[in-house]
């Protein structure tokens, strides 16, 4: 998958990867604004050029609270991403690797805002499963995580709701079905867990 070429949808904002953008964008906003006063942690997998947490950071108050890891393995939405957030007040590093490993995240989590966006469409179900399995490994008591995955057969959705509760997260938002994509936000009431580094969470199919 050429995944710069893939970005190239953004371009029309009445596609569906525009919409899902701004829908991802409206969950990160109250998400921020509805966070303690302080500090905020967020990490991004698979982060692509990070216009989805940048974009909100070029305008947000709490901009200047958050400290963010992107992780992005192709080189050119890696840099993509580091001069998008070269400007903010935000304190942003970008890792060129794998998002898939845990080591990744090492000293970034638990975070306040984790987004799993662009990830559960292009995983099994199996490893769909094995990456909200880590959340308590992720987010923050009272954090929240975003994720994306679209609704053609089979939707997967509902399982995917299913499996965020049984991990400890209540569901803030799910996009309706007939939206053309799917976005879901859900804040972690669980019981957190160290991060085991070293471990793959998935491997992309396409």
């Amino acid at each position: 998958m050429d995944w710069v070429s893939w970005h190239s949808a953004y371009a029309d904002p009445s596609s569906s990867l525009s919409r899902r953008l701004e829908a991802v964008r409206e969950q990160i906003r109250l998400c921020l604004s509805a966070a303690p006063s302080g500090s905020l942690r967020a990490v991004s997998m698979c982060a692509g050029d990070g216009r989805d947490l940048l974009g909100v950071l070029a305008s947000h108050p709490r901009a200047a609270d958050v400290s963010a890891r992107l992780v992005e393995l192709d080189p050119t939405l890696a840099a993509r991403a580091r001069a998008a957030a070269a400007s903010l007040p935000a304190e942003v590093s970008v890792v060129e690797g794998d998002a898939a490993f845990t080591s990744a995240y090492a000293g970034a989590v638990p975070a306040d805002l984790a987004l799993f966006c662009g990830v559960f469409g292009n995983i099994s179900p199996t490893d769909i499963a094995t990456t909200i399995a880590a959340v308590p490994e992720f987010v923050a008591p009272g954090g929240v995580v975003i994720w994306t995955r679209h609704r053609e057969a089979p939707d997967l959705v509902p399982q995917i709701l299913e499996w965020f509760a049984d991990v400890g997260c209540e569901s803030l938002y799910v996009s309706p079905k007939d939206a053309g994509f799917g976005v879901g936000a859900h804040r972690f009431v669980g019981t957190p867990r160290p991060l085991v580094a070293g471990r793959r969470l998935f491997t992309f199919e396409r």
